[in-house]
């Protein structure tokens, strides 16, 4: 019995290269503001540039770029989601004392 192989969209290794380039210098960005002291600002920078490293992963290793709308509607579902938990939490935590 045969089967139609799965079509994926080619990639070329120079945009994972880019990529993975992308990522070290937001690590090395990311350990250069832990050594400085922005007060309030250093959880809010870190968490911003985690962001930005993790939809940088999603996007082109997990190929959610070119993938079909129902898996972009899992994604933001998911984003949303998550968004739920941390407004929950953050919520609790703002009304201890």
């Amino acid at each position: 019995m045969s089967r139609e192989p799965l079509s994926h969209p080619v990639v070329p290794v120079r945009t994972y290269l880019l990529i993975l380039g992308a990522l070290l210098l937001l690590t090395a960005i990311t350990t250069a503001v832990a050594l400085w002291n922005l007060g309030s600002l250093n959880d809010v920078v870190a968490m911003g540039i985690a962001v930005l490293k993790a939809a940088l992963v999603v996007l082109y290793f997990m190929h959610a770029k070119d993938s079909p709308p129902l898996t972009k509607l899992v994604i933001a579902a998911a984003l949303l989601w998550l968004l739920i938990l941390f407004a929950l939490t953050l919520g609790d935590y703002a009304t201890r004392g």
